[in-house]
């Protein structure tokens, strides 16, 4: 018997190559001719074979006839023919299944019109919008078994009005869920090793006393974001009894801690798994819904398939606008899921700075930023965090003598700062991770410091975060081995900034004419007119900030 196959033109050229024969093949013009995509490659062979799926020929047991063979079988006998004929044979073309006849039809003709400009617009590449309260906001963490003596959210509410006269915007609380016993490092373990996802923890008080707390921030105007663990849960979590399928398992089918990671405490999700994606988003949801929250802070947030993340977002934003930030570092979280994402890179290049002096490092780290990430994304830096006072050390003490410098840069350069708590009274020892160990509040030397800074940031279009700001532009100096000095100016304001990022003062001289204009010192009210070619003169790790134009709501 006789078997019926699919006779699919192409000709083999070399191990790497392959190549449809084109219809002047078979109009017998003496061989075969490869035949070039149209896009500047060679065309698509799953295209070119469903192009020859519907012409078949019998063969015997011998195998496929030649390829030069089976065009000659044709039942259009020349290329005139198959042009003539090309329109109405598209016309039956199965859709997403394009003929050669295709290929005749579509390639461009010199005398076709050009596309429109219209066709090559650049289109934004993050979809999702920050809400317009975040467009100046200044992020404050506040860590709340160390906050208070208390421990507590009622205890914490009586600084509210505290924070708001700082001028601070978002209130970042860490995760506020039961913490695992079985595991558990420390006599209190770590918040991040979360026992249930829709409970409070009791040592931060019940659901009345959070509800007051999200109230009395949202009538001072302050918004309260959650830290979200979606990564992974503590051992006792009851999902482990009730969904074991939604847990990470080793060759041997045990669950386990995050790979690579020291995190012994907790244990790791499978988010192939839609029945874990589905619970976490409601989860998600309902803190939103039941108590007013405004957001989440994503603990780390690249260990999660960013496409849960984007479901989780769009899902939220139906409730209503949330702010969305991220504890990683990639450009791809701020397609259609964060708002915000960690400038880890900065808090590298700053504390070089600080290191080993010179302005090449954070100048490098903002060349790339404004280089290679998208406008509107909110990178947020820092001077200091949970983890790195926990682990690494007291921020004063890293930065030394450029702890001050450093501040300011993360308020007047690109970025959405953040300060931790205890940071404006001086804080200065490492809080511990696993026990109580509070915050000794005073009055301390940075609390004005932060003021002037926030109300810096809030008055001032061009500072204001992403693509709400106004981008940095270099102001040329004679000394930028160690003076990083630029401009950041909006239709409505303009502020200038200088820094020496040496031990040693310096003299320089700015050129071109891009800073050129009144101002006032944001520091010292003296107002200082800049009008060419000008010397300045900065001492050790010392900056200068000049604002000028209207003031913004």
């Amino acid at each position: 018997m006789k078997k019926r196959v699919f006779l699919v033109g192409w000709l083999v050229v070399s191990p790497l190559f392959i190549a449809p024969v084109t219809p002047a093949a078979a109009a017998g013009d003496g061989g075969l001719r490869l035949e070039p995509g149209r896009a500047g490659g060679f065309v698509d062979p799953v295209a070119s074979f469903s192009t020859c799926a519907r012409q078949t020929a019998p063969v015997g047991e011998e195998g496929l006839v030649s390829a030069k063979s089976r065009v000659a079988t044709d039942d259009i006998a020349s290329t005139e023919m198959r042009r003539a004929s090309a329109t109405n044979q598209l016309q039956d073309e199965p859709p997403g299944r394009p003929s050669a006849f295709s290929a005749l039809r579509s390639e461009p003709s010199v005398k076709d019109p050009v596309a429109t400009l219209a066709d090559f617009r650049p289109q934004p590449y993050v979809t999702t919008a920050p809400p317009l309260w975040s467009r100046s906001a200044v992020i404050y963490q506040i860590n709340t078994r160390q906050f208070t003596r208390e421990g507590t959210f009622a205890a914490a509410q009586t600084h509210l009005e505290r924070l708001s006269d700082l001028g601070v915007d978002i209130l970042w609380l860490m995760p506020i869920h039961p913490i695992g016993e079985k595991e558990r490092k420390g006599s209190l373990g770590s918040p991040y090793a979360v026992q249930d996802y829709r409970a409070i923890n009791p040592d931060l008080g019940d659901e009345a006393d959070l509800k007051a707390f999200v109230s009395k921030a949202h009538e001072l105007g302050m918004h309260v974001i959650l830290d979200w663990v979606a990564n992974h849960s503590a051992w006792d979590n009851p999902l482990i009894e009730q969904h074991p399928e939604w847990y990470l398992k080793t060759p041997e089918g045990e669950m386990t801690p995050t790979p690579g990671t020291d995190w012994s405490d907790i244990v790791d999700f499978d988010y192939s798994q839609p029945g874990l994606r589905k619970y976490m988003t409601e989860s998600l949801l309902y803190w939103v819904r039941e108590f007013g929250i405004d957001g989440y802070r994503a603990d780390v947030a690249g260990y999660v398939p960013l496409d849960f993340w984007e479901t989780a977002r769009r899902k939220l934003d139906e409730v209503k606008p949330v702010f969305m930030l991220g504890e990683w570092e990639t450009r791809d979280l701020h397609r259609s899921a964060f708002d915000a994402t960690y400038a880890w890179s900065w808090k590298d290049a700053m504390q070089e700075t600080a290191r080993d002096g010179g302005a090449a490092a954070i100048r490098g780290y903002y060349a790339t930023q404004q280089n290679t990430w998208p406008e509107a994304a909110f990178r947020m830096v820092y001077t200091s965090n949970h983890d790195q006072n926990a682990w690494d050390g007291v921020a004063s003490e890293i930065y030394g003598p450029a702890y001050e410098a450093a501040i300011v840069l993360s308020f007047v350069g690109s970025g959405i700062p953040l300060i931790y708590n205890g940071q404006e009274a001086d804080l200065s020892h490492q809080l511990s991770f696993f026990e109580k160990d509070e915050i000794r509040w005073k009055e301390g030397r940075y609390k004005e410091f932060f003021r002037t800074l926030i109300d810096l940031k809030h008055s001032t279009r061009a500072l204001w975060n992403g693509s709400y700001g106004a981008s940095m532009m270099d102001v040329p100096n004679n000394r930028e081995d160690v003076v990083f000095s630029f401009i950041r100016k909006s239709e409505k304001d303009r502020v200038f900034a200088a820094f020496n990022f040496s031990d040693e003062p310096v003299t320089f001289t700015l050129s071109k004419a891009r800073h050129v204009g009144a101002y006032t010192d944001v520091f010292s009210d003296e107002t200082v007119t800049l009008d060419g070619p000008d010397s300045m003169m900065l001492p050790a790790w010392g900056f200068r900030i000049l604002r000028s134009g209207e003031i913004a709501d």
